[in-house]
């Protein structure tokens, strides 16, 4: 593999993720957790290409398939011989091998599940560390993968963990960053932030989504520092509290980015119903997830905002009303989301400038609206409701 994307790195202040260069790399994931196993390369290689000009920039994967890995792919094909990790089926595997080149080509990361907690039977302490290395040799040329699992997040699940990264970092010389991705629990920060393996952190509170600032602010806060990804929050179409509606969805993502972490989307049909991805893939919130990435990733220095709530005076909100504000590193801008209709007061001083331009910009869009230019020093700005829901 020679074009597309090169490896993806953790950046010097353990925060963001960077380019093999040193560029910083935005992370807008997206769960397709069957899309090895449900898709035809040509379909594939057309919903990658969908989400690609969507904004996404990560895809998250479990290699063979949600459930037990015993379910055959498109073409009929198991992942392992006779139900046995240790005898891999070759055709499985060249079925993939093709999809994670296309998705190389299109500069998209492709975060890769060895283990389920469902599998716990078949991938145990006794074969993971020869599985993973089976895996990690096989792709470790794919510049384009990250290394993941989605154990429970209890200490009985320790030991099979750290054999799969043994294998992966066996199985590649340490080519490739290595998560976990706790499933259904919340955060692999509860039981194993402390692995020198353990690139980086991910949570996943579904559609429990009020939880996810404070679930941020926790990972943000630990040592040693250490990126966040919000990899599972709620799918759009789960009717669950107006989950599905695309505003529900905006307000994750921007909780989760002014909190100082990345984040992940993903709709509920992609591992219900992965083969009619063409009815969904165009839905609502993907598209407003792709506004998202725009109006931040315009922003100077945005992969190293300070997460700051003491921006907001008031109206600071809770649960589902959450506000949430950030400022630039170099201290030239700030940026607050308002999760619904509200007056509110900002603090002026946060800017290093003797003037602040202040717009509301809308999140569906991107458009700016002005509302106009006031000094900055010991001044603050109250502003009436948001024109955006």
């Amino acid at each position: 593999m020679t074009n597309g994307l090169g490896s993806i790195r953790i950046s010097p202040n353990g925060r963001h993720f960077t380019t093999a260069d040193g560029q910083p790399f935005f992370w807008l994931g997206d769960t397709q957790w069957d899309l090895f196993r449900a898709l035809s390369v040509a379909d594939a290689d057309e919903l990658l290409e969908r989400r690609k000009r969507q904004g996404f920039t990560v895809v998250q994967i479990m290699i063979t398939g949600v459930g037990d890995g015993s379910k055959p792919n498109v073409n009929g094909d198991t992942a392992w011989i006779g139900s046995d990790p240790s005898t891999p089926n070759d055709a499985y595997f060249r079925h993939a091998d093709a999809i994670i080149e296309r998705a190389h080509d299109k500069g998209m990361v492709l975060v890769l599940g060895a283990f389920h907690q469902l599998q716990r039977e078949v991938i145990t302490t006794a074969n993971a560390r020869a599985y993973a290395k089976w895996i990690a040799r096989r792709w470790r040329d794919a510049p384009n993968v990250v290394w993941s699992s989605y154990p429970k997040a209890t200490d009985e699940y320790v030991p099979v963990v750290r054999e799969l990264a043994a294998g992966f970092e066996e199985g590649d010389g340490g080519a490739h960053l290595i998560t976990v991705h706790p499933d259904p629990s919340p955060a692999s920060s509860s039981w194993i932030h402390a692995e020198s393996w353990l690139a980086f952190n991910c949570q996943q509170p579904w559609n429990h989504y009020e939880l996810l600032p404070s679930m941020v602010a926790h990972d943000y806060a630990l040592t040693p520092t250490k990126p966040v990804v919000m990899a599972e929050a709620g799918y759009e179409g789960v009717k669950d509290r107006g989950l599905d509606a695309p505003h529900a969805l905006r307000k994750q993502a921007y909780w989760t980015h002014l909190g100082g972490a990345h984040h992940s989307y993903g709709h509920d049909r992609n591992w219900r119903a992965p083969e009619t991805w063409r009815d969904w893939i165009d839905s609502p919130g993907a598209h407003h997830l792709g506004v998202y990435r725009e109006i931040v990733s315009s922003l100077a220095g945005w992969e190293r905002l300070i997460p700051d709530p003491s921006i907001l005076v008031d109206s600071v909100g809770e649960g589902l009303t959450r506000n949430m504000a950030a400022r630039a590193e170099s201290g030239e801008w700030v940026i607050a989301y308002l999760s619904d209709p509200t007056t509110v007061t900002a603090r002026m001083d946060a800017p290093s400038t003797s003037t602040v331009a202040a717009s509301w910009i809308n999140p569906t869009n991107g458009d700016k609206t002005r509302i106009g230019r006031f000094p900055a020093r010991s001044q603050r700005l109250k502003v009436g409701k948001t024109p955006f829901s």
